[in-house]
């Protein structure tokens, strides 16, 4: 029993023993040879100042910088070092109200203690003008000290809103985002808030030794322990700055949107709102913000992508292929139309050539075909009641990507309105609507709402017969695999063969002689084959919406396009002429209709939207 006692008593020590030297051996590793952990243990002494990457450069899909760096410098401040301070000279180089100044001065002298021996902002962005006269007056101001970074470039006057603008991250953001800091800049719209975590970088610092006064004494070791800011990554947007800007330039004066869609990969080569922001005031949008947010116009808002509007005529070849697909008509159908459809409340429609078969009835947008076709999709007596067969062509429109947000890279996409059964319950009562109830969809107005987005990706999925790209606005990025989905292809519930019939009305609604009735006959341009169909939106708030959708050449099309022009009229007057010189202007580099190019530049109608 002793000997069991005396053989515990000694694993105990030897246990105890072992403990004790790897606690030594710890400390040992912790003290003398692991700097790492000195340099945490002695934080106090040392002063860190950070070093901001340069944000990724921004390219266009032709290797132009749409947004590039250029170098300014944060002025900081640390109050427990200042010392017989020229407040006069200091307010004269940075252009500084010097009550101001002296009040931000007595506040940090109120909080020295809780502030200690922190630098913090007290000037951002100051020119390199202002940074060389305060480097050459610096011993003046004893705890001033500048860090350099750099704010953005914009060497094209375009893609405001595309590109989005960078700002200061605040308070809110910061709680939601940990790995932040005070006084670091994010991407807040755009391209710039899309690509965030790509543009960004990796912040670095340099590590500065104070003496017993807190002073700073020497760079800490050499340097050894400093970090490499790592500039964020470039990337290469799908945006062709040159047509960008000519489109713009065709928008301005203008509300609305144009968006062209190059069909085969589903990237954006053009995406302009207007009125939108000006790349003039990106840099500085603090300076703007006010301004910009009061406008009534909202440049901010990206209508786009955001603007869920009635698509008008052009809604009529969504209808027409699914009636198409149904059987319910086939290109030899016709119908009469004597100033539109008059059964019910009926639907009014211009004067055209009557009757009219599928492929004239795009030609010259006749509104009694298409209210026809839709109440045999409605009423069609292969389903068993009105509410089955709406919602077989609600599946329809959904495989065309309306009703849906389409998956896009741009900030605040929004899905557009598609109307359901429910909906139609509650208006009309349950089993109470008929396909009569809701003729409106059948001409694209009533509960329909669309974004330009949607329609530009309509145009682009009848050019690819039946299939699209998920639109996007970046081609590649540096070292970086983006969203794969972008490549896939999303088919539509309609087959192939139907989208051919379909096309051959829209090219002869551009290419039919005049007098033929064709709706968009003015804007069509030799040899290069532009297939389109005119919409007029009805707005209950003033005058219609001008619509127009387009892609072209007819085979192998390289570009399709949806324009929008809010309170504009009639599709072929304004929308269908900004589309067809944006496609000129892509296809053959330039635009040989000066006369046309002149009139959609000088014209204001900016004027119908504020009466």
């Amino acid at each position: 029993m002793a000997v069991d006692l005396k053989s515990k008593k000694n694993l105990l020590i030897i246990g105890l023993l072992i403990v004790a030297i790897v606690m030594v051996l710890q400390l040992f590793n912790l003290q003398i040879l692991d700097e790492q952990y000195k340099i945490t243990a002695s934080n106090n002494a040392f002063r860190y100042d950070v070093r901001y990457p340069a944000r990724g450069i921004i390219f266009d899909r032709n290797g132009n910088i749409l947004v590039g760096n250029q170098t300014a410098y944060d002025i900081m401040i640390t109050p427990y070092e200042i010392k017989d301070l020229d407040t006069a000279d200091l307010c004269s180089i940075f252009d500084l109200n010097i009550e101001d100044v002296r009040k931000t001065l007595a506040d940090y002298r109120k909080n020295r203690r809780r502030i200690g021996y922190q630098s913090l902002p007290f000037v951002k962005q100051v020119s390199p003008e202002q940074y060389s006269v305060f480097l050459e007056k610096a011993y003046k101001f004893n705890g001033f000290s500048a860090i350099p970074r750099t704010i953005r470039d914009y060497p094209y006057n375009a893609c405001g809103n595309l590109l989005g603008y960078i700002s200061e991250a605040d308070s809110t953001f910061l709680r939601k985002n940990p790995e932040y800091r005070r006084g670091d800049y994010i991407g807040r719209t755009g391209i710039e808030l899309s690509y965030e975590g790509i543009l960004k970088g990796e912040k670095g610092y340099n590590i500065f030794l104070r003496d017993v006064h807190n002073k700073v004494k020497s760079s800490f070791s050499e340097g050894e322990y400093d970090k490499d800011a790592v500039p964020g990554k470039n990337i290469v947007a799908s945006i062709d700055a040159e047509l960008q800007q000519y489109v713009e330039m065709l928008m301005q004066n203008k509300v609305g949107s144009v968006v062209a869609i190059e069909p085969s990969t589903g990237e954006i080569l053009t995406l302009v709102s207007s009125p939108g922001l000006e790349v003039s005031k990106l840099a500085s949008i603090n300076k703007y913000y006010n301004e910009i947010v009061n406008d009534p116009l909202k440049p901010m808002f990206n209508r786009a992508v955001m603007s869920p509007y009635p698509p008008g005529s052009v809604f009529k070849l969504v209808n027409g292929l699914i009636a198409l697909q149904e059987g319910v008509i086939d290109t030899a159908t016709t119908y009469p139309c004597n100033m539109g459809y008059k059964v019910g409340r009926g639907i009014a429609c211009h004067a055209h050539p009557s009757p009219t078969n599928l492929t004239t009835s795009i030609m010259m947008s006749c509104n009694a075909y298409y209210a026809n076709a839709f109440r045999l999709i409605i009423d069609n007596p292969a389903y068993p009641n009105v509410t089955s067969a709406f919602e077989k062509w609600r599946e329809y429109v959904k495989s065309f990507g309306f009703g849906l947000k389409l998956g896009s890279d741009l900030p605040g996409e929004q899905g557009g309105v598609l109307p359901s059964t429910e909906g139609y319950d509650k208006i009309h009562g349950k089993d109470r609507w008929k396909s009569l109830s809701i003729i409106s969809l059948s001409i694209g107005q009533g509960e329909l709402g669309t974004t330009p987005l949607h329609l530009a990706n309509l145009a682009a999925t009848i050019a690819n017969r039946g299939y699209y790209h998920t639109p996007h606005i970046i081609k590649n990025a540096e070292d970086t695999i983006l969203n794969q989905s972008f490549s896939e292809r999303h088919y539509t519930m309609v087959d192939t063969s139907n989208f051919k019939k379909i096309i051959e009305g829209m090219y002869l609604a551009v290419n039919a002689p005049p007098g033929s009735g064709a709706t968009a006959w003015r804007v069509a341009v030799p040899g290069l084959d532009i297939c389109g169909k005119t919409g007029t939106a009805e707005n209950p708030h003033g005058k219609d919406h001008s619509v127009f959708i387009c892609f072209a050449p007819k085979d192998n099309p390289k570009i399709a396009v949806a324009a929008y022009i809010e309170n504009a009229g009639f599709g072929a007057t304004w929308a269908a002429p900004v589309a067809s010189l944006l496609i000129e202007k892509y296809l053959k580099g330039s635009v040989g209709r000066k006369e046309l190019e002149e009139r959609i530049v000088n014209s204001n109608l900016i004027q119908n939207i504020r009466k």
